[in-house]
């Protein structure tokens, strides 16, 4: 069977689609977070956001790989989430939630990659699966932090870093401003388990 008459082909392009309309999503979530004074969230939702668009590079250039000299396009029915609001909290429970449902997308786009002959581009839905689920975990630590107000809070001591200037506390809470630089505690680098770091 031949790349473009597959159903593999299909689930390239509606992959291509989600990856892109996922970077926006995120984008307009750090813009709220940044917005709002949480720059460190703000970052790390950036480099998901990147993540998701070399995702989706990936992801052209193997719809660019097939026998087609030029691909002119490749009808897709397909659904996106419209969930994301300009409330944080929900915000990022909402962004783990696609994380997983992406990651289901892929489990099934690699089954039907395997079932049409396409192991190369069922590894590809493979490992992309495995960064969105690692995403979902990331939203969803985030989420918990921030709903139970321990963005900036622990049990013991830890490492507060401000990143604008590298001023490093060791305290069961973050400064609320940096005493170096005056930067906000939104601009502290978030904690998370040691397995989430990226």
């Amino acid at each position: 069977m031949k790349l473009k008459d597959s159903k593999t082909f299909v689930n390239l392009g509606r992959a291509f689609l989600a990856e892109s309309a996922a970077r926006n999503r995120y984008e307009f979530c750090e813009y709220g977070f940044r917005f709002n004074g949480y720059e460190a969230i703000a970052q790390l939702i950036d480099k998901i956001a990147y993540q998701e668009f070399n995702h989706a590079r990936v992801l052209y250039m193997k719809i660019q790989d097939c026998e087609l000299k030029e691909v002119e396009n490749i009808n897709i029915n397909a659904g996106f989430p419209f969930k994301q609001k300009w409330d944080l909290l929900n915000n990022l429970k909402h962004l783990s939630d696609d994380e997983k449902d992406e990651a289901l997308a892929y489990e099934n786009f690699k089954k039907v990659a395997i079932e049409e002959g396409f192991e190369e581009i069922a590894n590809l839905f493979q490992m992309i699966k495995e960064v969105e689920e690692r995403h979902a975990k990331i939203f969803l630590e985030l989420y918990n932090q921030m709903k139970d107000k321990k963005l900036y809070k622990k049990a013991k001591k830890i490492a507060w870093v401000c990143p604008a200037c590298g001023y490093v506390s060791f305290d069961t809470k973050a400064w609320e401003e940096c005493p170096l630089c005056q930067a906000k505690q939104g601009y502290c680098e978030i904690d998370l388990p040691k397995d989430l770091y990226f």
